[in-house]
């Protein structure tokens, strides 16, 4: 993966130079917009061109960084300009790995003849495939350029090995997508965020994305051979068809492997808008389908679906001990076992396809589970637990489990007779209040308890090539939440997104959105306050509508004015499938 990836830092080094304002760095206070071109390219995303300006003679060591800060920001992209303000030697080596985004770059902590000092506030890193990869320290915040004379001009002998732009026109300019690679046993796709930015590359920077490949193998991999490269651009024809030419050799795959493999650019490259195919030349052989077909739908590989494949859009509930399924609107109960006997639960969940429910008792001790239809008998699958929290389904038929035990809590999974416990360094253990599996199978979320404070981790659960279990890594916190406190409960917003609903008060609350990497989602997630709100019901499904559970109803959070859908008398918990 090496050499994938020194090349994909070079074909996304053009990529992290964006636009929105030019900087400017007076003496005496914060780093402000300043002029911006007037022409607009809709090839850009419809945002300004910005023409670098190149170095004057004479400039100080503040005007000199504020050049040089200045041209990181061209676009379209060259980084030529900017180079003009390094040190030959500087200029030479110069080849940023990945971007850094600021929210302001605030007065110079100190300014000498050879060396400026500024503080980034509010700094966060992406790296070179746009990953994100969290907020700056204080100490990484501090940007520290030296400067030498050269030709009588000075220049800077020490560039960051990142870009770094403002946060403003990063949010116009960039979008959060994802890298969709395999899951070890490559029955499922698995979904990686990236930010990526919206022009004519965008297809040439995804599949750059899949050629670096996973950053974690056990969680996810990816069939393109490993020693493969994109050397050009991805052109797109008029028709919509990308043509996609890989150079290296061509592995042999059986002709499974070979369509997970064209699904894994099915599923990246239909986030560009503009493609509706593709076709794949890996050493200058074509790559086709098992009836010939060279020419791939973006739509291929929809039993590969993340979010699973034909799973239900139902809404599953509990009415008066009943489990009820249908719209907001119109739950009613199912046809089987749970919708005929009230056994005490406090909630409940149903797999993907809406076949099969595992109900937890008021007391948190006992696992029933058995059809959602038919004449099948409901089993008690667990009688021993201490607390359950509700549990989750995966793509794959798996139940999986937390008990908060004495000990703090234990995450298993079931899938008939057979099952296992997962050590989860970081929640396992934990005072979790609750969690949430991803329906691919390869991400556990969940609520931790803390003394003054709830904290959001994420963890990726590991499998084997045959799609077993093996382990977890350990869960790592997602950055906090605006709404800081308590967290009432969570849900999935997208397959990489959650929904995460705070109280501020006791009668208010606050929902937002958090990817599953911990980057903010920006204006494409869901931001809003209300009251009288206890849960969330929410799919990873971006069409199915995230609901806040209140006590007037389901409040639809994807409308600018929410009036509550009224739910029948007696609903105790609702939510979808998984």
């Amino acid at each position: 993966m090496t050499s994938a990836r020194r090349l994909l830092g070079a074909l996304l080094l053009p990529l992290l130079l964006l636009a929105g304002g030019c900087v400017s760095m007076p003496e005496d206070g914060p780093v402000v917009g300043a002029g911006v071109g007037d022409e607009v390219d809709a090839d850009m995303g419809g945002v300004p061109a910005i023409d670098a300006r190149a170095p004057q003679d004479g400039q100080s060591a503040t005007e000199v960084v504020r050049g040089f800060l200045d041209a990181m920001q061209a676009w379209p992209r060259e980084l030529s300009t900017a180079k003009e303000y390094l040190s030959s030697d500087a200029a030479a080596t110069w080849n940023p790995d990945g971007l850094v985004t600021y929210v302001e770059a605030q007065p110079p902590q100190s300014t000498t003849s050879d060396r400026v000092s500024l503080r980034l506030a509010g700094a966060d890193r992406l790296d070179a495939r746009g990953a994100y990869e969290g907020a700056l320290s204080a100490y990484e915040s501090i940007l520290q350029l030296s400067l030498t004379t050269e030709d009588g001009q000075l220049r800077i002998t020490n560039p960051p090995s990142d870009l770094v732009v403002p946060q403003t026109w990063f949010e116009a300019r960039y979008e959060q997508l994802a890298l969709y690679f395999l899951a070890p046993g490559g029955d499922v796709l698995v979904p990686e965020p990236v930010f990526v930015a919206d022009d004519d590359k965008l297809a040439s920077t995804l599949v750059a994305g899949l050629v670096a490949g996973p950053d974690d193998e056990r969680a996810a991999r990816s069939l393109l051979p490993a020693d493969v490269s994109l050397e050009l651009s991805v052109p797109v024809s008029d028709d919509g068809t990308a043509a996609i030419e890989l150079t290296g050799e061509a592995t042999a795959l059986t002709p499974t492997e070979n369509a997970q493999m064209l699904a894994q650019l099915a599923w990246t490259l239909r986030q560009d808008p503009d493609i509706t195919a593709f076709t794949l030349s890996i050493g200058g052989q074509r790559i086709r389908l098992a009836d010939g077909e060279d020419r791939i739908p973006v739509e291929a590989g929809a039993r590969l679906d993340p979010t699973g494949y034909q799973a239900s859009s139902l809404l599953y509930g509990l009415r008066d001990g009943l489990l009820v399924s249908g719209t907001p609107g119109s739950l009613d109960p199912v046809d089987g076992p749970f919708g005929e006997a009230d056994l005490g639960a406090r909630s409940v969940a149903v797999d993907l396809r809406g076949e099969r429910a595992a109900e937890v008792s008021q007391d948190g001790t006992t696992l029933f589970t058995g059809p959602v239809r038919g004449d099948d008998d409901v089993t008690t699958a667990l009688q021993d637990a201490t607390d359950l929290a509700t549990p989750a389904w995966d793509h794959d038929g798996r139940l999986w489990l937390l008990d908060r035990t004495a000990d703090g809590a234990q995450l298993r999974w079931l899938r008939g007779r057979r099952g296992a416990a997962v050590e989860v360094p970081g929640i396992t253990g934990e005072q979790v209040k609750s969690f949430l599996v991803s329906r691919d199978g390869t991400r556990v979320v969940a609520v931790v308890r803390l003394a003054r404070a709830d904290e959001m981790r994420v963890a990726r659960l590991h499998h084997d090539q045959r799609g077993r279990v093996v382990g977890a890594s350990r869960a790592r916190a997602l950055e906090p939440q605006e709404a800081p406190g308590r967290i009432v409960d969570i849900a999935w917003r997208t397959a990489t997104t959650i929904a995460v609903l705070n109280r501020l008060s006791p009668a208010s609350g606050k929902v937002g959105t958090i990817g599953v990497d911990g980057a903010p989602t920006g204006l494409a997630g869901i931001t809003t306050t209300l009251g009288g709100a206890t849960a969330l019901a929410g799919s990873p499904v971006p069409e199915q509508v995230v609901y806040a559970v209140t006590g007037g109803g389901l409040v639809d959070l994807s409308v600018a004015v929410r009036g509550p859908q009224v739910l029948d008398e007696g609903i105790t918990y609702v939510g979808y499938v998984g």
